[in-house]
């Protein structure tokens, strides 16, 4: 492939809403065309077939498109894309296939929250065919070209959350926490409704484990596997959820608890770098990790009170992972 070794990574900015640095997708040769981690959603597919251009590759190049999981920014052009290049093929955990094959309720959810915002944040998504979908659990080798895959199976943001262990990288979606740029400590993001932090916890506990040089970020980019990454993101994803938990038992009320949030996680990112509280609210906005901590902490106390309805609550978080259009 002209200007891409295979193994090299590269990351192609998809200028969400026309911002630098927020949402990315990562890009090498296996030595069998292209393999994507995450599509972004179709609003920014004019700007990933840009970042292949100049890469010297081209939308058709791609064969294998690994997705972390199905949310609107990480999966959105999916279908698109399978559907313009015909020789591609998607790669999803089994918890998330069923969305991508019959996205209706993924998208009348997106629409409930977003409106007629609907189609300029994140544009159409469209099915996968199911026999295009290489359905995983993680843990199963995969071989792509030239090049050995591992998926992991990393569940606490999403209940269909995977990674990829590729060599001497380590794709690990939004179980690895946002860091837009070195001078910010990573944080979670906690969108409704799959939020379970000792889940997290573990997954975390797994990928800082991994054998792996580099860490690549949808929000943003890479950075070194390193202690002091995965400590800061244990760190802040206990500061945000006791955040939440302490509101929760002095009975604030939702919109005051989401404004304390917010103003206490903007004036934070504030003091690492003046323009990271704008770019944060492109790649997660603060209310939304509001809403799914206290989903977390309502789940947990219902879990406490009686352990029926916890499983019930349990499966409809399953069933449901089309509420979180993040």
């Amino acid at each position: 492939m002209v200007g891409l070794k295979v193994g090299e990574v590269h990351t192609v900015d998809l200028h969400f809403q026309d911002t630098p640095g927020v949402v990315a997708s990562a890009v090498f040769d296996t030595g069998d065309g292209l393999t994507l981690v995450d599509t972004g959603p179709s609003s920014t597919l004019p700007a990933l077939e840009a970042g292949l251009a100049a890469l010297g590759a081209r939308l058709e190049d791609v064969r294998h498109v690994l997705l972390t999981h199905i949310h609107l920014d990480h999966a959105g052009a999916a279908g698109t894309l399978l559907a313009r290049v015909p020789n591609a093929r998607a790669y999803v955990h089994e918890r998330g296939a069923a969305h991508l094959s019959r996205p209706e309720r993924l998208v009348a959810s997106a629409t409930q929250i977003y409106g007629d915002q609907m189609q300029s944040l994140w544009g159409e998504f469209l099915p996968v065919p199911a026999e295009r979908l290489t359905v995983l659990v993680g843990g199963e080798g995969l071989r792509l070209g030239s090049t050995d895959v591992l998926p992991l199976y990393t569940p606490g943001h999403a209940v269909h959350h995977l990674a990829y262990h590729v060599g001497d990288d380590l794709f690990v979606g939004d179980v690895g926490g946002i860091r837009l740029d070195q001078r910010q400590t990573p944080r979670a993001p906690t969108p409704p409704p799959d939020i379970d932090l000792d889940a997290w916890r573990a997954s975390i506990a797994l990928l800082r484990g991994i054998d792996a040089r580099t860490l690549h970020l949808a929000h943003f980019g890479p950075y070194a596997q390193a202690e002091a990454h995965w400590d800061a993101l244990l760190a802040n994803l206990d500061t945000d959820a006791q955040r939440i938990h302490a509101g929760l038992v002095a009975g604030q009320e939702p919109g005051a608890l989401s404004s304390a949030f917010t103003a206490a996680l903007l004036a934070e990112l504030g003091e690492e770098s003046p323009d990271l509280p704008g770019r944060y609210e492109f790649a997660c906005p603060p209310w939304m990790s509001v809403q799914g901590l206290v989903r977390y902490w309502q789940r947990q106390a219902a879990r406490t009170a009686s352990p029926a309805s916890a499983q019930e609550s349990t499966q409809e978080t399953a069933q449901t992972p089309a509420q979180a259009a993040r």
